[in-house]
C-alpha cells in the first residue's frame, strides 16, 4: 500500500521551499513508520537550501523531530506502535572502528550523508530525504536505530529540540569541552544550539557565561537561557571579554556559528591555555588562518564537537530525564510554533538572525 503525504521539499539550490505531495511505499523488515509531530527548523536545513552544505536535489527538509510511531516492520524490537521516539539523523552502525572506539558520532557509515533516497517520491521521480530523515512531513519512513524512545509527558515539541540542537548543545558542554564549576565562558552565536550550549554552561556550574550576538535583540533570549552577560559582537570584542575576565579572557570559547570569522574571534577571547570548541558548521570554502607563532605561544586547544560528541541511545534519555526533572529547561528555545507551510518564512527569520527554535507542530 502507498502512502501520500505533505512533505516540504526544495527542488533546486537557493530555491524557496514549498509544501508538496510525495508518495511512501510500504516499510520493509528493520523500519518504522513515524507519524511526525513536531520538527524544529535547524540551521542545517538552511544550510541545505542556501548550497552551504551540498545536498542532492529535490529534497525533503526536516531532521530535528519527533514523533508517534505508527507501523513497525518485522524484527523491529527498539519502538512498538504508539510509542513517542525522537529521530537520531546519524544513527551509528555499532561495528566500524570509531562505534567500537566508542565514537558513535564519527561512525564512518552514517557520517558525512546529507541526504539519502529512501523509497520516496514526488510527482512519480525519487526524491532525496534530508540527512536520512525529511522529517518535514507528515510521516517518515526510517531504520529502528534511527529513532529512540522518550517519556509520552516531555511532549513532542520539546522532544523533538533534543534530537539536534539541545543534543548539539548540551553536549558542546558537558562532552567536548568538559566546563568545571566556576570557569568562564564565552558563547559566539544564540540560535538553537548556542542557546542550549548557554543553558548548559550555566547548568555545569560555569561562573561566567558571556552570551555574545550581532543581534541585540537576543539579548532577552540569552538571559533567559542563563546567561550572566551579553556583548554584541563587534572588532573589539577580544577586549571587551577580557574585561569581564581579569583581564585573561575566557576559560572557555564555545563558537556556534561556522564562519572562520567568528572562529578566530572566538580563538582571541580565550585566555592562555585555553579551550576553543566549533559546534557552528561552516562551508569548505572559508578558511580559518592562525598563525604558527600564535598557536605555539597561546597554549590553546581548538577542536570541534560534532553532534555534541555524544552517544545518542545514552544521552536522550539522560537529557528528557533533566528537562522532566527542572534540570535543564528548553522552553524558552521554543520562539513560536508553526504549520508545513510556515516553514519557509521561518527560515527568513533565522536567515535575519531572529528568535531561538521555530517548531512545526503536526
Amino acid at each position: 500500500m502507498t502512502t501520500y503525504f505533505n512533505g516540504v521539499v526544495v527542488r533546486s539550490s537557493g530555491e524557496r521551499p514549498a509544501v508538496a505531495e510525495l508518495r511512501l511505499p510500504e516499510i520493509g523488515p528493520g523500519q518504522v513508520r513515524v507519524r511526525v509531530r513536531a520538527a524544529g527548523v535547524c540551521h542545517s536545513d538552511l544550510s541545505m537550501i542556501n548550497g552551504t552544505l551540498r545536498a542532492p536535489y529535490p529534497l525533503v527538509l526536516g531532521h530535528e523531530a519527533a514523533g508517534e510511531v505508527i507501523e513497525a516492520g518485522d524484527h523491529v524490537t527498539r519502538a512498538a506502535v504508539g510509542d513517542h521516539v525522537v529521530f537520531n539523523w546519524q544513527p551509528p552502525c555499532r561495528s566500524c572502528w570509531f562505534c567500537a572506539q566508542g565514537e558513535p558520532w564519527l561512525c564512518s557509515t552514517s557520517s558525512g550523508i546529507a541526504a539519502l533516497e529512501n523509497g520516496i517520491t514526488l510527482d512519480g521521480a525519487p526524491v532525496h530525504v534530508a540527512l536520512g530523515l525529511g522529517a518535514f512531513a507528515t510521516q517518515v519512513v526510517a531504520p529502528e536505530n534511527a529513532v529512540i524512545r522518550v517519556p509520552a509527558e516531555l511532549g513532542f515539541d520539546r522532544a523533538a529540540l533534543l534530537g539536534c540542537g539541545v543534543l548539539t548543545g548540551v553536549g558542546a558542554v558537558r562532552n567536548t569541552a568538559q566546563v568545571a564549576p566556576g570557569e568562564s565562558v564565552v558563547v559566539i552565536g544564540l540560535g538553537g544550539v548556542g542557546l542550549s550550549v548557554v543553558a548548559a554552561a550555566r547548568s555545569a556550574g560555569a561562573a561566567d557565561v558571556i552570551a555574545v550576538d550581532v543581534s541585540e535583540a537576543k539579548k532577552g533570549l540569552a538571559e533567559a537561557a542563563g546567561a550572566t552577560d551579553f556583548v554584541v559582537s563587534s572588532d573589539t570584542l577580544s577586549k571587551e571579554i577580557r574585561v569581564r575576565t581579569g583581564g585573561r579572557g575566557a576559560d572557555h570559547a564555545i563558537e556556534c556559528v561556522g564562519r572562520a570569522a567568528t572562529i578566530r574571534a572566538a580563538w582571541r577571547a580565550t585566555r592562555r591555555g585555553g579551550k576553543v570548541t566549533v559546534v557552528g558548521m561552516g562551508s569548505n570554502e572559508d578558511m580559518v588562518q592562525l598563525s604558527a607563532l600564535d598557536i605555539f605561544s597561546s597554549a590553546r586547544s581548538l577542536r570541534s564537537s560534532v553532534y555534541g560528541a555524544a552517544d545518542f541511545d545514552a544521552e536522550i534519555p539522560r537529557l528528557a530525564a533533566d528537562v522532566l526533572a527542572g534540570t535543564l529547561s528548553v522552553d524558552h528555545l521554543i520562539s513560536d510554533r508553526i504549520g508545513l507551510a510556515d516553514v519557509p518564512a521561518a527560515f527568513d527569520r533565522m536567515s535575519r538572525g531572529e528568535g531561538a527554535r521555530s517548531v512545526v507542530v503536526l
